[in-house]
């Protein structure tokens, strides 16, 4: 059968099982746009090609399946390099699709050619620059294989106007043969060996749970593994979830802005089971002070990961949800033949910090407007699956600590890259995803004005998701570490409670929009929101721009100097 280039193109993402991208059309990619008029994928029409890339990070967060992006040459390329930098630092499975000008014409500065392959090397996986029509059921078969294998992450196709054009014979390859792509995925057995005996002697062991957890989709096995050992568990920003908040064996997230609790049960462990963590910097603070007495227990599917930033007693390189299935069988044997120690005073010390020092704001009658408050309220009444997007910065922080996730897959947000602007095209690229249930995202004043136009977007598609901004009128994280460490030198960070006004901007995009600027009319709002289910809702929240995140471990300190607030003379560390 003879296709088109193109033709063959949008034929290969229907074998992969595409059933929806997220893109916009232009001059390089516009011979793929034209079959796509008869194809089964839904296009969903976006007002910037950033909003594209995140869109289908947002789908592929929620659903575990790929995310697809399509765009043009140039400028389209370039704008959709931040999604996949952002993919890349977090793990995500994506496929972009690039349009480029004439094969014969690069290198010529043809009109609205930039080197695409060459920009995004170092934020993919790989990327392929496709010379020949033939290539194509070749090339994506294998772009889908690399982007969902191993550790998922983002890929990248650039194909020509004049491929597209060009016939072939159309074929579909049976299987992948890329013999210097081959990732392991069972853990080593004296490894896992090694590690359960760590486990059966340790006395302050900490489940350290990271991203890879959702990724490997293991949370049931992480359950199993923790209900059998009785070991507490911290999950970090991208892992929570992964791990229900309400286990009694929960500690919540640790970090520059973690819990007390959580940020010193890693410092005072003597064992770490880190589980698809990186060691990130957020979580580690002072690399040489973090956990001095453990000793790590360090599994990934990257080997890359192991030993990057400390250097573990036993490495494991596998696919998470394979490794623990079988250390769940690994310290079953071992049980039968030892007792293992008392870990009794550890989990009574580890609560004794939980009521110590529990995360604490005061919202006080008819005051100024908490964030935090409008966090729980949302969060008490929505649904307990409720499928949650933030931004980055103080409200990403806020929403992973205030509300509780007790589902995997339903708290979505940039983590390694934190990128300004992710929460609006993310949240509607869940939805798409997950169309049942309900996607709310939190978003602050700077963020929102970032990517807003994607609103747009979710209207013309009917694609109701429902977005919170916390307007505190000013870029709230830099605005603290200012107030904190730069001796209240405000230096650029003041954007206007008033400008622009969100309710009309909301309207003027089809949403509904309301505001809020007193506790009594929260509750009232979030109802009301929550009724609309035909397009997209706004709630602008007023909140203090006062209010600081709490608990802070200040960078590049030691996490043991962890500040807890104003009320830190109070009991506190």
């Amino acid at each position: 059968m003879k296709l088109t280039g193109a033709q063959a193109l949008i034929k290969s993402l229907e074998h992969e099982g595409v059933e929806v991208m997220f893109g916009l059309p232009g001059g390089a990619i516009l011979p793929v746009y034209d079959p796509l008029i008869e194809s089964s994928i839904r296009h969903v029409l976006v007002r910037h090609e950033q909003g594209a890339g995140h869109m289908a990070e947002g789908y592929a967060h929620a659903t575990g399946r790929p995310g697809v992006a399509m765009v043009t040459s140039g400028p389209a390329a370039t704008n959709i390099v931040t999604p996949l930098c952002d993919a890349y630092m977090d793990s995500v499975p994506l496929v972009v699709i690039t349009g480029q000008v004439a094969y014969s014409a690069i290198g010529s500065d043809a009109f609205q050619e930039a080197d695409t392959t060459g920009i995004t090397m170092p934020v993919t996986k790989h990327n392929w620059l496709v010379s020949d029509a033939q290539e194509i059921p070749q090339v994506v078969r294998e772009a889908f294989h690399v982007a969902t294998t191993g550790r998922p992450g983002p890929v990248l196709v650039d194909v020509p106007k004049d491929v597209s054009n060009q016939a072939m014979d159309w074929y579909w390859p049976e299987r992948v043969d890329m013999p210097g792509y081959k990732p392991a995925s069972k853990g080593h057995v004296k490894q896992i060996r090694d590690a359960a005996r760590l486990i059966m002697e340790s006395r302050r062991p900490v489940v350290y749970a990271g991203g890879g957890i959702l990724k490997a989709r293991a949370s049931e096995a992480v359950r199993e593994l923790v209900e059998l050992t009785g070991i507490p568990v911290v999950t970090t920003l991208m892992a929570r979830g992964a791990f229900p908040d309400d286990h009694p064996l929960a500690l919540g997230m640790p970090g520059m802005h973690g819990n007390y609790t959580a940020v010193t049960a890693l410092q005072r462990a003597d064992l770490l089971v880190t589980l698809g963590a990186r060691f990130d910097d957020r979580v580690t603070g002072k690399v040489g002070a973090f956990a001095p007495e453990a000793k790590v227990i360090h599994v990934d599917i990257d080997p890359a990961e192991l030993g990057k930033v400390r250097r573990p007693d036993v490495p494991i390189v596998g696919d998470c949800r394979l490794v623990v299935e079988e250390l769940v069988k690994a310290v079953r044997a071992e049980r039968q033949k030892r007792d293992a120690p008392d870990i009794g005073p550890w989990i009574e010390q580890v609560r004794e910090w939980q009521r110590r020092h529990p995360l604490r704001y005061d919202q006080p009658d008819g005051g100024p407007l908490k964030p935090q408050y409008c966090i729980e309220a949302l969060r008490d009444h929505s649904p307990d699956d409720t499928i949650v997007v933030s931004g980055v910065g103080q409200h990403q922080m806020w929403s992973s600590q205030y509300w509780r996730f007790n589902h995997p897959y339903t708290w979505i947000n940039s983590g390694g890259l934190g990128t300004m602007g992710f929460a609006v095209p993310a949240a509607i690229g869940a939805k798409v995803g997950k169309p049942e249930r309900t996607v709310w995202a939190i978003d602050g004043d700077g963020c929102f004005q970032m990517t807003a136009q994607e609103l747009v977007t979710a209207t013309a598609e009917r694609i109701p998701v429902k977005v919170a901004i916390l307007n505190n009128a000013y870029l709230g994280m830099v605005r603290q570490w200012q107030e904190l460490f730069y001796e209240e030198r405000y230096s650029e960070v003041y954007l206007s409670p008033d400008l622009p006004d969100y309710v009309k901007w909301a309207e003027a995009m089809g949403c509904v929009a309301l505001r809020v600027d007193t506790p009594e009319d929260v509750v009232p709002a979030v109802e009301k929101a929550n009724e609309v289910d035909d397009r997209p809702v706004v709630i602008e929240f007023r909140v203090d721009f006062r209010e600081k995140v709490y608990p802070m471990v200040p960078a590049g300190g030691s996490n043991d100097d962890i500040i807890l607030g104003p009320w830190q003379g109070e009991g506190g560390h």
